[in-house]
């Protein structure tokens, strides 16, 4: 037996595509999240050593040493918030983190403890777009069905009533015509025959 067999070295490695795209989004759409509480305490820090400078007018920030994440969501609001990622389309997991999350965290430059709020209102909004544009996209494939079948049914009724040879409605010039022979039709061309 060779040692190739129990190490395991000859097979493939494990690839990223073979994973659950809504896993793929959660994990991504949670990480968005870390990364951002992160700065958030960054950004709360630096604020904090800033004020300090001006109030005592002394730099002490070199001497100052900070854990490295101290904030952390509890448990249940993390199992919420993926539960929310799940709702999200993994086309939208782009757009709500660049366009929504993103901007808003730039634009408020929030506490550290408000950063998990932003993050769930930037979820619901994008959960309420994707459901009222799947429910447009179901009216208007309802829509597009009730057309098809209502023209397709006012075509052949039109078909049937623009034909110019049959006709089901008597009049009285037929039953005028019916008494008489056929006139023959007069052509501005003289009528050949063939002689048999």
């Amino acid at each position: 037996m060779s040692l190739a067999s129990w190490f395991r070295w000859n097979e493939p490695p494990n690839r990223i595509s073979q994973r659950n795209p809504t896993e793929m989004v959660i994990e991504t759409l949670m990480m968005e999240l870390n990364w951002q509480i992160k700065q958030a305490e960054k950004q709360q820090r630096e604020r904090e050593n800033e004020y300090r400078k001006i109030k005592t007018g002394v730099d002490y920030g070199w001497l100052v040493s900070y854990p490295k994440q101290s904030y952390d969501i509890s448990p249940g609001e993390r199992l919420q918030l993926e539960d929310m990622c799940t709702k999200i389309h993994p086309s939208y997991c782009g757009p709500v983190i660049l366009r929504k999350f993103r901007q808003l965290i730039a634009e408020y430059e929030p506490e550290v403890q408000e950063v998990s709020r932003l993050f769930r209102s930037v979820l619901q909004e994008a959960a309420e777009k994707i459901k009222e544009e799947e429910e447009a996209k179901k009216l208007a494939r309802q829509w597009n069905t009730k057309n098809k079948t209502s023209l397709s049914l006012t075509t052949f009724k039109s078909r049937s009533r623009i034909s110019p040879f049959i006709s089901d409605i008597k009049t009285i010039s037929e039953d005028v015509e019916r008494g008489t022979q056929p006139t023959r039709r007069v052509w501005s061309m003289p009528e050949f025959r063939n002689a048999k």
